[in-house]
């Protein structure tokens, strides 16, 4: 073979080569790695790599025996090639690279290897309908032939240029440019020997010239903030012991099952004590040992975790996503958060997990304007910037867009088992002038508000996850009259399973906080949600929402005197627990933590040293008890036929009663109700059936901090109609109580 330097070098254009010093160079490949050339008229092989860090290379022809082949180093640049005379057949090869300080080490040239990306996965993507777009774009730990390496991939359709860089190229732009797949507008690369937990980030070259250092959107684990970087992570090994809880959760019918959720944040639920800023959180483990004995104690069914996915500022709860393919690494790794959801089903607790999907930070190294342009949000700020939050808005009509919320969703069903998605924000998708004035908005193409784009978004996302995913529920945090947005898609709905009931919530907690000699006058705040209740698959709630920005603590909303706060925030709940819908209350409400929350802190365990949150607390327990024991208080939520009013209309007392019921019709509970610190005695209320009704929870006992006023073990129906009932009985309200009866046989 003709010795290199015998021949004329480079092979390519002068123009070429300083492209790829600069890193200006859109195809990378095509210069990089080996090419088929003319050699003076005559077919060769020519190899080329762009090395800043080499002293000298060689070309390390693998085979039989390996062979050894020096390469040139251009006009004294940082760029290497090799040629091959009379050679026409690839062969493959390593590169030996002696470094400045004589380091030798060998490595296959990236530049080697055929693209990854298939056309059926380009084309899937670009009309937005890749489900699993996560395991193609993002980090990816590969063996492609005998090497092993990572393979990375980005959307960047606008980019000129896209890099990875990380530690192990000095996180030099020019060192791994990417390969990009016209029209689809995704580039890609593998870098072999690199392994699980390496940092990267992509360098993007804009049309403008200008460099982004942008974090991967499809990261599987990010640095803990204040670093940002993503981390290469498999998630191929995660290991899975909740077969049980899985196969029931495909076979249950939700609607017909106790639901009592409780929303939790896990920086502040309890942290270690006297611990430094950094080691304060517990870890996903830790958590989920702490948290399930916690949750099994209490009744509760299910967790809602305010949102895990990565974020950079504590203060947004989780709620300004910039990683929203990775849980957070302020408590673990993704195999810890693995085993915290393995460690709940095993424990039967469901795990729900709040989503973002309506909006997205500004956090330059994240999604905004990822490739020099407005991608992942519109470019009109009219459309694209969500005026509340300081955030911008997804482009719902940008297939790729879609695709990456939609894949996201189903990617936290199939690689983390979590049981349902609470989407946050609904309204702001919903509506093109959500908190715009006049003239701050565009109308759709028929001249309507609606979000067109969004709407058939959620639509196919909710249908999605219920047909790959039975059992599994999507919960619309939805604040408007939009109608059935918790029916399905081919009935005209947005297709959730349940949607938050924030209409309930506002009219309860703004009568709950009125005096109780006021309460006459807003009655109807107390009863108006049975206007509706049934029109939607509801979940009442008393978020965290409800607790911040001078709001108040559930406990310290309620008027009157410290007896009389704990007395009405009983009443409150157990009022709510009797009420159609599943339900959920925010983490330390159930013992009255008196401040509002702050997620800097732990919730305030230390009340617990004071018998009246003691008392509270056994109290929830018991209602939590009551509530999954009693198929009457869940079977039949979402139909009249599980609950009547008794009496709604004696406003002057403050007094409601009715009773709900289960598909069995003789399965009754009755809820007498008095919102006034004045008992009421001898007050006959109607009753359905005949029979022993047992007083089996009153929020006044004694053992729970109340007065003791009650019925002595229960009262006897009486063939008295009353309350168009046939039968009847008097009963005693306690004051600021909730008395349930349970019918027995006749």
């Amino acid at each position: 073979m003709e010795p290199t330097s015998a021949l004329k070098l480079p092979t390519v254009l002068p123009a070429e080569i300083l492209k790829i010093l600069h890193g200006d160079h859109s195809d990378p490949f095509a210069i990089l790695g080996m090419h088929a050339v003319d050699l003076n008229g005559k077919p060769g092989i020519a190899v080329r790599a762009f090395l800043p860090e080499a002293q000298s290379t060689q070309v390390v022809e693998i085979g039989k025996s390996e062979k050894f082949y020096p390469m040139a180093k251009i006009e004294d640049a940082e760029f290497f090639e090799a040629v091959f005379p009379d050679r026409q057949k690839l062969f493959r090869y390593q590169l030996e690279i002696t470094d400045f300080s004589g380091r030798v080490r060998r490595s296959d040239d990236p530049y080697s290897f055929m693209p990854v990306l298939g056309d059926l996965d380009l084309h899937l993507f670009s009309e937005g309908n890749h489900l699993e777009i996560y395991e193609k774009l993002g980090s990816h730990v590969l063996t492609i032939g005998e090497v092993r390496g990572v393979y990375f991939a980005v959307w960047a359709p606008n980019a000129r240029r896209v890099s990875v860089i990380g530690n192990f190229n000095n996180w030099d732009g020019r060192r791994h440019p990417m390969r990009m797949h016209p029209g689809a507008g995704v580039w890609e690369i593998f870098i072999p020997g690199l392994g699980e937990g390496e940092i990267y980030k992509y360098e993007i070259k804009t049309r403008h010239e200008l460099l982004r250092i942008k974090t991967d959107p499809y990261a599987f684990r990010m640095e803990l903030r204040p670093n940002n970087a993503a981390v290469v992570q498999r998630l191929d090994h995660l290991t899975w012991n909740d077969e049980a809880w899985m196969a029931q959760r495909r076979n249950t019918n939700l609607l017909e099952k106790p639901m009592a959720i409780y929303e939790v944040h896990l920086g502040s639920w309890r942290q270690k004590p006297n611990a430094d800023e950094k080691n304060r959180w517990l870890n996903y483990r830790e958590l989920a040992h702490e948290l399930a004995l916690y949750v099994n104690e209490m009744g509760f069914t299910h967790v809602e975790l305010m949102p895990v996915m990565e974020h950079p500022y504590d203060p947004s709860w989780g709620y300004q996503v910039t990683g929203y393919y990775a849980p957070t690494a302020r408590y673990g790794t993704p195999e810890d958060f693995a085993y915290f959801v393995d460690y709940l089903h095993q424990h039967d607790i469901g795990v729900i997990l709040d989503w973002v999907p309506a909006h997205f930070p500004r956090d330059d190294y994240a999604l905004r304007l990822f490739d020099g342009t407005a991608l992942y949000e519109h470019a009109d700020p009219r459309l694209g910037e969500h005026p509340d939050w300081g955030t911008l808005v997804f482009n719902y009509g940008r297939h790729e867009v879609r695709n990456f919320l939609i894949a996201n969703a189903l990617f936290w069903f199939e690689k983390y088992h979590v049981d349902g998605l609470r989407v946050d924000a609904v309204a702001s998708l919903l509506y093109l002038d959500y908190s715009r004035q006049e003239g701050q908005w565009l109308p759709n193409k028929y001249g309507g508000r609606e979000n067109l784009e969004a709407i058939d978004f959620l639509h196919q996302l909710n249908n999605l996850v219920h047909e790959r995913f039975p059992g599994a529920m999507m919960i619309a945090e939805e604040s408007t009259a939009w109608p059935v947005v918790s029916r399905p898609v081919h009935l005209g709905g947005l297709g959730f399973t349940f949607k938050w009931n924030m209409g309930w919530m506002n009219d309860f907690l703004r009568y709950m906080k009125e005096d109780p000699i006021h309460r006459r006058y807003h009655h109807h705040l107390i009863t108006f949600s049975m206007i509706y209740a049934f029109t939607e698959n509801f979940i009442l709630v008393l978020s965290h929402d409800e607790v911040v920005h001078g709001k108040r603590a559930l406990l310290d909303k309620m008027p009157g005197d410290v007896w009389k706060k704990f007395a009405n925030l009983r009443a409150a709940l157990c009022y709510m627990y009797g009420h159609p819908g599943k339900k959920l209350l925010f983490m330390g409400g159930e013992f009255g933590q008196w401040w509002e929350w702050n997620h800097a802190e732990s919730i305030h365990w230390h009340l617990l040293e004071h018998e009246s949150h003691r008392q509270l607390q056994k109290f929830v327990k018991d209602l939590n008890q009551l509530y999954r024991h009693e198929p009457a208080l869940y079977e039949v939520d979402y139909t009249w036929e599980g609950f009547q009013w008794i009496d709604f209309q004696d406003q002057d007392a403050s007094l409601i009663s009715f009773f709900r019921r289960g598909k069995n019709s003789d399965d009754v509970l009755v809820f007498a109700c008095n919102f006034t610190p004045i008992p009421r005695t001898n007050y006959r209320i109607g009753l359905p059936l005949p029979g022993f009704y047992q007083e089996v929870l009153n929020s006044d006992s004694e053992h729970y901090g109340g007065s003791n006023m009650g019925n002595q073990g229960g009262v006897t129906a009486e063939e008295v109609p009353s309350h168009n009932q046939l039968y009847s009985a008097e009963i005693t309200f306690p004051p600021l109580a909730v008395v349930v009866f349970k019918r027995t046989a006749a």
